[in-house]
């Protein structure tokens, strides 16, 4: 069944359901209906039509759409990109001369859509960051056609939230709902702009499929909602509404075989970019708490039998970051955390993000296991320290780095990452440019090598790259260890620093 008979399908299913019985089931209510039947089986003798005029139609349920469309589509802006890009061609002497001097330069501009929503009345516009990401020019078009130059506000690259500000007053701005509250099965609107500015304000009709989507590799924090609607290229950054016309989600990814709609798409919960945007504002990045560990393994059955621990959850720590508050409060590689103030940890992303949105000066509790003990441990949590709302680093602070490191790194794009036939899921910094002289290509780095670590410090793009090196360099340290993704195989890189 493809998806046009479907989503058809569905909106009648459900049209029926709605209106269709003459019976109410109240579960939550304590004054009596006139009219509750019990919802047992019922002859068709036994359904009278009596009054047309009074009776629900398939006509009412699709006002009801039409009403929530009218509502919300002004409050969905398109936008479009123009990125400078670079690429160094290979001269047809290379075949001869491994000398980058007969290599040139090209440069073209490389356009970009997507959508935005607008959530305050004063020009305040949630996208996602893979929508502005790198761009050098920014238009946002609203729905009456007019287009407004725009300012980038802030980014959060680890959620993929950005937030972008128009010149603007007295605005159609949607409300915000409760993402925490969304039930999977739940009908949805999405509204956006794919494939082609022509298709602006698209909308699209599914459920939610599914939450807690995370393991797509996608962003450091993940945390989706999976529906069904038609989500395609162009819609990342625009909105999901719920039935009361409220926006629960920012649409930012599909999983397609295709690379069109398929029927599973996934979007930021907006609790999530309302949290982002909130912190944006106050504090001018986002701020996260810290407990300062790594992972080291999940605890299944086979591993809770060899620790001899009778309960088969929990994550094992693989490192503690010193003088971090975990190292503070005592707990050691190996600990087994069991709990988190009472409530078991059955996943590390989870877990990873409920410490991330606690206040920094938290007090959490956990349950550790250690040496067949238990132990109750107090951690005062401490600000992340790597800023990962970060603004680029400046040209010539940039071009500095780059003689000093002797080789250069831009953003891992979809286009960069299909040319070297790297999986989906790998994120990172690429070598576009390196010496040949340079120390790092003597230590075997090579062009097209992707950085994703640099002294065990996650990388997703050239800023962290750049803010992570100048950190390096900054602590007095004369060497550098990289972790690369080189086709299907992960190896480490560590060179001196001139």
């Amino acid at each position: 069944m493809n998806n046009t008979y479907r989503s058809v399908f569905v909106t009648v299913f459900l049209a029926v359901l709605y209106f269709g019985f003459t019976f109410v089931i109240d579960y939550g209510s304590d004054e009596a209906s006139p009219e509750v039947q019990s919802p047992q089986y019922q002859s068709k003798s036994a359904i009278q039509v009596s009054d047309t005029a009074s009776t629900p139609s398939l006509q009412g349920f699709n006002d009801a759409i039409v009403n929530i469309a009218d509502r919300t589509n002004p409050t969905v802006v398109t936008i479009t990109t123009r990125q400078t890009v670079r690429v160094r061609q290979r001269s047809p002497f290379s075949l001869f001369f491994d000398d980058p001097r007969f290599d040139r330069e090209r440069e073209f501009q490389r356009e970009g859509l997507g959508s935005g929503v607008i959530v305050s009345s004063d020009g305040y516009i949630i996208t996602n960051n893979h929508v502005i990401e790198g761009a050098d020019e920014i238009n946002v078009r609203m729905y009456d056609g007019e287009e407004v130059e725009t300012e980038v506000i802030g980014t959060d690259p680890a959620t993929d939230v950005a937030i972008l500000k128009v010149n603007r007053n007295d605005l159609p701005a949607i409300p915000l709902g409760d993402s925490d509250q969304l039930r999977v099965g739940e009908l949805v609107l999405a509204i956006g702009s794919p494939l082609n500015q022509q298709f602006a304000h698209t909308v699209s009709m599914g459920i939610v499929s599914a939450k807690g989507r995370e393991g797509l590799g996608l962003t450091s924090y993940e945390n989706y909602i999976q529906t069904d609607a038609a989500i395609n290229p162009g819609n990342s950054g625009g909105a999901l509404i719920n039935s009361e016309g409220q926006l629960i989600g920012i649409n930012t990814a599909i999983a397609s075989r295709s690379g069109g709609n398929q029927g599973i798409g996934f979007a930021i919960p907006v609790n999530m970019a309302k949290m982002v945007m909130e912190s944006i504002l106050e504090d001018g990045r986002v701020i996260r708490g810290y407990l300062g560990i790594t992972q080291g393994g999940m605890v299944d059955e086979v591993m809770a039998r060899a620790l001899e621990l009778d309960e088969n959850f929990g994550v094992v720590i693989g490192s503690v970051q010193p003088d971090g508050p975990a190292d503070e409060a005592g707990l050691r590689e190996g600990d087994v955390i069991l709990r988190k103030d009472g409530e078991p940890i059955r996943d590390w992303s989870a877990f990873r993000m409920n410490i991330a949105n606690l206040e920094p000066g938290s007090d959490v509790e956990l349950e550790i296991f250690r040496d067949g003990e238990r132990l109750s441990v107090t951690v005062t949590l401490d600000e992340f320290p790597t800023d990962e709302t970060v603004a680029s680093v400046p040209d010539d602070q940039r071009q500095g780095l780059e003689d000093q490191l002797g080789f250069r790194v831009e953003d891992l794009t979809d286009e960069i990452r299909s040319q070297l036939n790297l999986d989906t899921r790998v994120d990172g910094a690429v070598v576009t440019d390196i010496q040949r002289g340079s120390g790092a290509y003597r230590q075997g780095l090579r062009q097209g090598d992707v950085i994703t670590q640099v002294q065990n410090q996650p990388v997703t793009g050239s800023d962290e790259f750049y803010s992570a090196m100048e950190s390096l360099i900054s602590a007095g340290r004369d060497v550098a260890l990289l972790r690369i993704t080189r086709g299907s195989q992960n190896m480490f890189v560590a060179f001196e620093i001139r």
